[in-house]
């Protein structure tokens, strides 16, 4: 996939950057056209099949991917469309909602750190401790001290994971207001799908410039080296799954995850 590496490259967020959404174009496909990059992600997908083995199979360390995005966004598709690729049984799936009157006993972060993947799993978080700097924040469920602080606590806690051998990489998934509502449209009007479509998603939708002002803030404080974040123009879907497949493909190639080496078995031994 010779032009993967570029697209990891445009779409990363540097560390220390300012990030601006406004600039960020949603439908922006850079350059890549809808059939030729529907035919990549196949071949994107059989490329993440292998590597997930290997990782699996090396059982050294683990690897987090992050999903976040405003409402509609398409985290659930990203999953059922890329993480198709993997052995549900290496790849297991957090969904983080309302936090529980137990996880509220605790600090922000411990729901979150139970379910980090453990060595040769590669975990996926739809949603997750960055809703303690989102939606916290929009609905102001707590102070504005609190939530402020918890962005060197989140760089600290993927620091620390980072440093136990787990790989942190973080998607946002950024769609603009007239696709979401169109999606949301299509939702109500489809009986299959109106089950995922609620009132409350057109509240939280009077609050989109909030949102995006949050948003702006955790991808800048937060994307370091070694947990950086990606901002994905979600408009078309099949650009978003190109997108995340090629960021993943080289991320765990970059690893270079190795079949562990075959036990010392004695010659000539009769398998029957």
């Amino acid at each position: 996939m010779s032009q993967a590496p570029n697209l990891r490259s445009a779409l990363r967020v540097a560390p220390g950057a300012r990030v601006n959404l406004a600039k960020v174009d949603p439908g922006d496909t850079h350059g890549f056209d809808r059939e030729s990059g529907k035919a990549m992600v196949d071949g994107l997908l059989d490329r993440l099949t292998e590597l997930q083995e290997r990782v699996w199979a090396e059982g050294r360390r683990s690897v987090l991917i992050v999903l976040q995005g405003i409402d509609a966004a398409g985290k659930d598709g990203t999953i059922r469309k890329v993480m198709t690729a993997f052995n549900p049984q290496g790849c297991p799936v957090a969904s983080f909602k309302v936090p529980s009157t137990e996880e509220l006993s605790h600090d922000f972060l411990w729901r979150i750190h139970r379910r980090v993947p453990a060595r040769g799993e590669i975990g996926i978080f739809n949603r997750s401790h960055y809703e303690d700097v989102l939606v916290v924040r929009v609905h102001e469920l707590v102070p504005k001290d609190v939530w402020k602080a918890r962005y060197d606590q989140i760089v600290a806690f993927e620091d620390h994971l980072t440093a136990n051998g787990t790989t942190v990489v973080k998607f946002f998934l950024y769609i603009d207001r007239d696709e979401q509502l169109e999606r949301f449209r299509a939702r109500y009007d489809d009986p299959t799908k109106r089950w995922k479509f609620a009132l409350g998603d057109l509240e939280e939708r009077k609050h989109w410039d909030d949102y995006i002002a949050a948003y702006e803030d955790a991808l800048s404080k937060t994307s370091t080296d070694g947990a950086p974040w990606y901002v994905i123009p979600a408009n078309k879907k099949w650009f978003r799954d190109l997108a995340v497949a090629s960021v993943v493909a080289d991320t765990l190639q970059e690893l270079d995850p190795q079949y562990p080496e075959p036990e010392d078995l004695p010659e000539g031994l009769v398998i029957e």
